[in-house]
């Protein structure tokens, strides 16, 4: 059983930076894609960022794009997410997924099988 934990997560001000990161045990890392999205209650899971099983090809949101960087290191089995220049709207919780099957990044949240338990991530004013 593929177990990913999120961690990183905090209360920053605007403009501040955060990195977070997911490690996961249990399944074959390596060879799997890996994204992080979003939630803000009431709204619908975003995606925000995901990664190759080799980390060349990432892809990201418009809303993130230049400002977050994900990578991974598949020696530590860890996903990570550099968020730079936050901003209010930047808040929610961000889980990390993980595709069972296929190496190549969607940003479409039913082809992850496998999610942490979410962070916290609250950017003030």
């Amino acid at each position: 059983q593929v177990l990913l934990v999120e961690s990183g997560g905090r209360l920053v001000q605007a403009g501040d930076s955060l990195r977070l990161s997911c490690a996961s045990s249990g399944g074959t890392f390596s060879t799997n894609a890996m994204a992080w999205f979003r939630q803000v209650p009431g709204q619908e899971r975003e995606f925000v960022a995901g990664v190759s099983w080799s980390g060349g090809t990432t892809h990201y949101s418009d809303s993130v794009k230049g400002r977050f960087t994900i990578s991974r290191d598949n020696r530590k089995n860890t996903v990570y997410l550099q968020m730079n220049g936050l901003k209010p709207e930047d808040t929610a919780v961000y889980y990390c997924a993980q595709d069972a099957i296929s190496g190549d990044a969607t940003d479409v949240a039913s082809n992850y099988k496998y999610w942490g338990q979410g962070t916290q991530v609250t950017v003030s004013s």
